[in-house]
């Protein structure tokens, strides 16, 4: 370990806020429900088809959230419940049959369709697992029939993605006998994965695999020689239902800016036995780009002070990543959940001091905002505009979702995410 721990801050070992007491909130949200995943994940598996049952209210949702991609074929539309449906003057099942079989003829390229949730079945008046078991049977094998919940009542933001991978899972094939794969887990942009697997190449570490794959008829498989890298800290779900088919996770921070993505891909290479030299011989050209991408950032970041409100769960992470590499202070750090088995070296690595708040009460922690008055406050589309209008600086948390953030080549891009709302601010001022 000490060839990697001469590249890193000093403090790498130390306790940071693993201990730190959390202030948790219970009250009202501010957050996308977990429809918004849809958006990123019908660009993902390629082969695939989101069919949201649910209310016009849920339909202009995802039109306004995809309105930035209106220049591709989506694949993902809704099948809207009506008051007759709610009522019970049409068989339910019998419409979502029809608007499957219709939909199937028109789009023959679809391999794997997901019947997304908008509201829980007692709301809807539909059970879609026993749907979706149905309308799988009769059109298997050409197409794969699943569901997941995308509902606001049970998932903030991220958590549908969470849904659709764990909805996956129990459908990966089993890994034969004891062989050992490495599987990347969360949606990451096509390059990101190129990019990894190029680097996981020159480690000597796999055979490699995503999830989810690019294609419906190349899951990966899974068994007990499986171990598993999260690319993504909101997938809990995902993260038991592999671990019920005998996989384990690799602990590990995750692969945000140079620090975390040298420690993320030591971690697999600990796994498999990688020696320091080799570690080393594999990541340093890397990481030293992106060093050098951050240093001009890090010039005029340092010393702003960071405010997070909860949103996308890349919370931990992404003040991790701000405060040690970019030299920012985070004042308070909010997410929707705090999963501290998952998160436990991001929080070691985290400044003593930093106020982590999990859940939500949105008047008290804009009370707690406005006192601090932050150089930059990340928050969601909902909180932006009006904290803007206050005078403070705002930067858009989906936009760190949407855009390629992990690994070496995007450290750069993803500090100036954060540098552009403060630079603009500047402007606005001259």
């Amino acid at each position: 370990m000490s060839a990697i721990a001469a590249s890193l801050p000093t403090d790498a070992g130390a306790a940071g806020c693993g201990d730190a007491p959390v202030l948790r909130e219970r009250g009202q949200r501010e957050v996308f429900c977990g429809l918004t995943g849809i958006v990123w994940l019908h660009r993902k598996i390629q082969d695939a088809f989101f069919l949201v049952v649910g209310s016009r209210t849920c339909a202009h949702l995802l039109q306004s959230a995809a309105g930035v991609m209106i220049f591709a074929e989506p694949r993902f539309a809704t099948a809207i419940i009506e008051e007759r449906d709610l009522a019970g003057l049409a068989d339910a099942n019998e419409e979502l049959d029809r608007v499957v079989a219709r939909l199937l003829g028109r789009r023959p390229d679809i391999r794997m369709l997901f019947l997304v949730g908008s509201c829980p079945s007692e709301v809807i008046k539909l059970d879609l697992a026993r749907a979706a078991q149905r309308l799988s049977q009769r059109h298997m094998p050409a197409v794969r029939v699943l569901h997941f919940s995308g509902s606001g009542i049970e998932t903030t933001f991220t958590q549908g993605e969470d849904a659709c991978l764990a909805a996956l899972v129990p459908e990966m094939p089993a890994e034969p006998g004891s062989a050992r794969s490495l599987l990347v887990v969360g949606a990451l942009a096509e390059v990101v994965e190129d990019q990894f697997l190029r680097l996981f190449a020159a480690l000597g570490v796999g055979p490699v695999r995503f999830l989810p794959a690019r294609r419906a008829a190349d899951l990966p498989a899974v068994g007990s020689g499986t171990r598993y890298l999260l690319a993504q800290p909101f997938l809990a779900e995902t993260a038991r239902a592999l671990d019920a088919r005998g996989a384990r996770r690799i602990p590990a921070p995750f692969p945000l800016g140079a620090e975390g993505t040298t420690l993320w891909l030591h971690a697999a290479a600990q796994e498999w036995g990688v020696g320091e030299r080799t570690f080393r011989e594999a990541t340093t050209i890397g990481e030293q780009r992106a060093r050098h991408a951050l240093l001009r950032r890090r010039e005029r970041l340092s010393g702003q002070r960071v405010f997070f409100f909860p949103d996308s769960q890349l919370e931990v992470p992404l003040a991790r990543f701000l405060a040690r590499e970019l030299g920012m202070v985070p004042l308070e750090v909010g997410t929707p959940y705090l999963h501290r088995e998952h998160l436990a070296e991001e929080l070691a690595l985290l400044p003593p001091g930093v106020m982590l708040s999990e859940g939500q009460h949105v008047e008290n922690q804009l009370d707690r905002c406005r006192a601090a008055r932050p150089d930059l406050t990340v928050c969601g589309l909902g909180l932006a505009n009006p904290l803007e209008a206050e005078g403070l600086a705002t930067k858009w948390s989906i936009e760190l979702v949407f855009t390629p953030i992990q690994g070496y080549e995007q450290a750069g891009d993803l500090a100036e995410l954060f540098l552009r709302p403060l630079a603009r601010r500047a402007r606005l001022e001259v």
